[in-house]
């Protein structure tokens, strides 16, 4: 037999076919427990005395409000590029970033030419290296951020100094920057546009305080809408985490266990589904799950915070479009809902709450600026690619 060239070629791209793995879909992880966990309320970007754009605001006052005020978890983020990239002996090795009762982030505002974001880290990290990066090739900086092992946040990302690198780098989003809400608008647009890209990326808030604890209203007339509005928890954040360490903070933040609300004091609201159709629910904000092309019921639940005979509407955002709204009220406001996520495409489901703000008694004047947004949900996913 004749073996021309031709015959081998042909013979030796059957033979490379053959050696081929078969395609595979990536494997999505099972959905964690809905019930080993706990709440926990913090504020994700707040400014010390370290950096130099602040006015009052030292580490024991804020730390010291933040445990007054009952909340769990802090992560001030100064300005880096204040003290040349070197946070680790400003804000860290403050003697007074300390505390019994909160959990600290390590973590620092990465302000650069390109915009800002917020790194958050459990554990001491060299955040100098990051800096020195700053206006490096977003591969160079995904590359060293991975092996620093940091959760990599982008700030404001509609506004001023706003994220202006590629959103493959980051881990998630400030949807929701200081106690003023209308200047959020277009945070959620650019949330819901990479959501609908395939990007699975968290939701978060931060009030971006750069002032000391707010003055009494009777003192305040002076003194600018934000210097008296706005401080810790404006928004307040919340993470469902598995235990009351760094670690599982940083965990629940990575995995979108994370929803968004006004204040401290707010309603908080909570999104779960019951894919099969037993009355209990089996995956919440944040898991990903394959669709069955089988209906999906959903509960929106509103917790704590309520005031007395309001009326809050709750609207569903589904693929970036309104799904649908629902009044809520009563003393423990539940919405229900049921639709089919497709089988073969990428779907999402989030909700925002509008309603009356509840007041904040540590600081008075937030819930007359704070607009009509109460809280906010992160998406529960299906048939999101893990590794994308």
């Amino acid at each position: 037999m004749i073996v021309t060239s031709r015959s081998r070629w042909v013979f030796a791209a059957a033979l490379a076919m053959v050696a081929l793995p078969a395609a595979t879909e990536p494997a999505i992880p099972p959905v964690a427990s809905l019930s080993d966990g706990v709440w926990m309320k913090g504020d994700l970007h707040i400014h010390s005395r370290h950096s130099t754009d602040s006015s009052n605001n030292s580490e024991a006052t804020i730390i010291g409000f933040a445990e007054q005020a009952g909340f769990d978890f802090l992560g001030i983020t100064d300005h880096d590029n204040h003290v040349n990239g070197d946070v680790a002996h400003h804000t860290w090795s403050d003697p007074e970033f300390r505390s019994d009762k909160l959990v600290l982030l390590y973590g620092a505002e990465w302000t650069t030419n390109r915009g800002h974001g917020n790194v958050f880290s459990a554990r001491l990290y060299d955040h100098q290296a990051l800096f020195d990066i700053r206006d490096a090739r977003d591969a160079k900086i995904l590359a060293l951020k991975r092996k620093l092992g940091v959760h990599l946040s982008a700030n404001h990302p509609s506004g001023k100094d706003h994220f202006g690198f590629s959103f493959d780098m980051v881990d998630s989003i400030e949807v929701w920057n200081s106690v003023l809400w209308p200047r959020n608008v277009e945070a959620l647009m650019i949330w819901d546009d990479m959501l609908r890209t395939g990007r699975k990326i968290t939701g978060r808030g931060g009030s971006d305080s750069h002032h000391g604890t707010p003055p009494s209203p009777d003192k305040a007339t002076k003194n600018s809408m934000e210097r008296t509005a706005n401080y810790v928890g404006t928004p307040t954040t919340w993470v469902f985490a598995t235990a009351k360490t760094p670690e599982a903070v940083v965990a629940a933040l990575d995995n979108g266990r994370v929803s968004i609300s006004a204040s401290p004091y707010g309603p908080r609201v909570e999104l779960t589904a019951d894919r099969d159709g037993d009355g209990r629910a089996d995956m919440m904000m944040g898991d990903n799950v394959k669709a069955s092309g089988k209906p999906v019921r959903f509960e929106v639940r509103l917790v704590g915070g309520k005031l007395a005979d309001a009326t809050y509407i709750v609207r569903v955002i589904r693929n970036g479009e309104k799904f649908a709204e629902y009044p809520a009220s009563g003393a423990g406001p539940v919405v229900r809902f049921a639709d089919t996520p497709p089988a073969g495409e990428r779907s999402y489901y989030r909700v925002e709450v509008e309603g009356p703000q509840t007041p904040y008694p540590q600081v008075p004047n937030a819930a007359g600026v704070a607009g009509k947004m109460v809280a906010l949900s992160n998406p529960v996913f299906f048939n999101f690619d893990p590794t994308f």
